[in-house]
């Protein structure tokens, strides 16, 4: 049955994400407890790196909870978790500059960044009650198999968004670290190497999820073959 193959698919594309955000947690945690040579907070880095790069109309505000950081582009606005956003240390630091990475990258029209948002409510849609047709589309696939096809194409756009999501990542931590380094915030050596670590597993997280993605999307791909071969 296609249920079976996906409920132990799930499991396990589950269970690699819980586990690289176990390490992400843990990383953030010992960097978070390691404090910066200069004492700035997230907020004042994140507030000098965009002065630096002459962007004005950006907010940076305190959220709430951990690992809440982003960057908002209909708004232009930095969200930092309380620990970034107080904190003085080089996670603080460096979570702080990848998410003005962002809005550099706002700032500076940078392409996929561009693709990404323009895709933002289309995968909205799509998200929404993917699961709910992969369940239906399983349960009646002899009979409906259009169905399926709908579930791919649905969750193609998804896949599509999750690759795109990559290099806008990796970009943003090249800018962070690449500012950091020049404006000496963090110092050669432990300290630039920790922030490097964290901004690493932040971003293998992304990787993990582009990598379930196109699994999962080959397994109903290859599904669906499979009845066609059976017509």
């Amino acid at each position: 049955m296609f249920s079976n193959g996906y409920f132990l698919l799930s499991i396990v594309l589950a269970g690699v994400g819980f586990l690289v955000q176990r390490i992400l947690i843990s990383k953030m945690k010992k960097y978070g407890g390691t404090p910066l040579s200069r004492a700035m907070s997230g907020k004042q880095i994140a507030e000098s790196m965009l002065q630096y790069y002459n962007i004005r109309g950006v907010q940076v505000v305190e959220g709430q909870g951990m690992l809440t950081d982003h960057y908002n582009p209909a708004n232009k606005t930095v969200t930092l978790s309380p620990e970034v956003f107080r904190g003085q240390s080089i996670m603080s630091a460096a979570v702080a500059a990848h998410e003005c990475g962002h809005a550099v990258q706002h700032d500076q029209a940078y392409s996929m960044l561009q693709l990404r948002s323009k895709l933002v409510p289309a995968v909205q849609i799509a998200s929404s009650g993917l699961q709910w047709l992969m369940l239906i589309s399983f349960m009646l696939a002899n009979r409906f198999p259009q169905l399926l096809l709908l579930t791919i194409g649905l969750f193609a756009l998804t896949t599509i968004f999750s690759l795109i999501t990559l290099p806008v990542e990796f970009d943003a931590s090249a800018r962070a670290l690449a500012w950091l380094d020049n404006q000496n915030v963090l110092r050669k050596g432990p300290e630039e190497e920790g922030g490097r670590d964290a901004l690493r597993w932040a971003a293998m997280t992304y990787v993990v999820a582009a990598l379930s993605s196109i699994v999962m999307l080959v397994y109903l791909i290859l599904q669906y073959m499979g009845l066609s071969r059976r017509d």
